[in-house]
């Protein structure tokens, strides 16, 4: 029945990749497309069958043969190209008063180059957002919290971009189409923001917009008004528009062919707004799932080339999850042992061989204890 509704919205709003989103709606579990999990690898790590796993780097410990220190509670990571065929994996740290960003440079065959601080002075860097510019957008998660653009090859220093805001930041996801990004706000009684820049591709100014909708509809048309004081001081940016629809907890953001993706920890429930539609529906819902339900805890989300969406899980047992265009729940990994940590930054490779994500407190439950993991295998495209 859900799945009817749902078509019954017609092929005029949806097209390709976005019509195929519309209809997990529906979203249930299943066997997800690389089968089961195996018994966990010598990285600690349960992956289906053909992947293979790898440490990266630790916190408290030197990154390979670099002289570079790991950071602490590795969270919100992103990849970019490097020179000569290499890539970049950039990593926040969420701890308070020090916490900032990382990269993590690799070169064309896979094996580190260097690794190097790219944002400090900073706090509780949680998530963040890749720029189509080739800048990380690293978020504070507090009251007042900044978003900083920084330089993923360290060639500038990071700078403070207090046009998007100052509350409690999650992530960014970059809509080049509609050229705005769309930010997430860590609150029981968070916003979903955009931020449409005066000129694309500089973020020193601009216009922060709230999205405001019923606050009970769960699906429907949407629209924008803008946050008359985006410093958020004395009155906070989520309280200042009359009608701004209410998040429980938005974490992670993702946007891909016309859809932004957003998660909400507080009812585990995975979001799309379809930006050229001017609506909101809701992907996946705890509530309308099975006993046990395939996803739980849900934080950081990253898209695939495939279309798959793959959502991390914050809760006793770690896992990546993956939602199928057509709706199936799956884990696609798992990481016994980690019970007092949490699945962070997953990001695919530039050319979506490589997946990257943390343990963010590894197997000590501490922040020292973070592990920056790599998975390679035979990815959809």
């Amino acid at each position: 029945m859900l799945r009817s509704a749902v078509a019954a919205l017609g092929t005029a709003a949806f097209s390709g990749a976005t019509w195929r989103a519309a209809l997990a709606a529906t979203a249930r579990p299943g066997v997800g497309p690389y089968g089961p999990l195996r018994p966990p690898d010598r990285s600690g790590v349960a992956l289906p069958a053909g992947f293979t796993s790898r440490i990266v780097a630790r916190s408290h410990l030197l990154v390979g043969a670099t002289e570079y220190v790991w950071h602490d509670a590795p969270d919100g990571g992103a990849c970019f190209p490097g020179p000569g065929g290499g890539w970049t994996y950039v990593s926040n740290s969420e701890v308070m008063l020090h916490g900032g960003a990382s990269a993590l440079r690799f070169r064309a065959d896979g094996t580190i180059a260097s690794a190097g601080r790219i944002l400090g002075g900073t706090t509780a860097n949680c998530a963040g957002g890749a720029t189509p510019w080739g800048t990380w957008l690293s978020c504070e998660e507090f009251f007042s919290g900044r978003v900083y653009e920084a330089w993923p090859d360290g060639s500038r220093k990071a700078v403070a971009r207090p046009a998007l805001g100052r509350f409690a930041h999650e992530a960014a996801a970059c809509d080049p189409d509609h050229r705005v990004i769309y930010l997430t706000e860590d609150r029981k009684d968070g916003c979903f923001y955009r931020f449409r820049p005066d000129r694309w591709g500089d973020l020193s100014a601009g216009r922060l917009e709230v999205l405001v909708a019923d606050a009970h509809a769960e699906s429907g048309p949407v629209r924008w008004e803008r946050v008359p004081d985006p410093d958020g001081f004395p009155r906070a940016t989520r309280r200042q528009v009359r009608g701004a629809r209410q998040f429980n907890g938005g974490e992670g953001c993702w946007y891909a062919h016309g859809v932004c993706y957003l998660t909400t920890k507080g009812d585990d429930r995975v979001w799309a707004y379809r930006a050229d539609a001017g609506r909101l529906d809701l992907v996946y819902d705890r509530a309308s799932q099975p006993d046990p339900p395939p996803l739980t805890g849900v934080d950081n989300v990253v898209g695939a080339r495939s279309g798959d969406l793959y959502v991390a899980e914050d809760h006793s047992r770690p896992a990546l999850v993956l939602i199928t265009p057509d709706g199936v729940v799956a884990p696609f990994l798992r990481l016994p042992g980690h019970d007092r940590s949490e699945i962070t930054g997953p990001a695919f490779s530039p050319d979506g061989s490589r997946l990257y994500f943390s343990s963010q407190r590894g197997v000590t439950g501490r922040n020292r204890g973070g592990i920056t993991f790599e998975v390679t295998g035979p990815f959809r495209r």
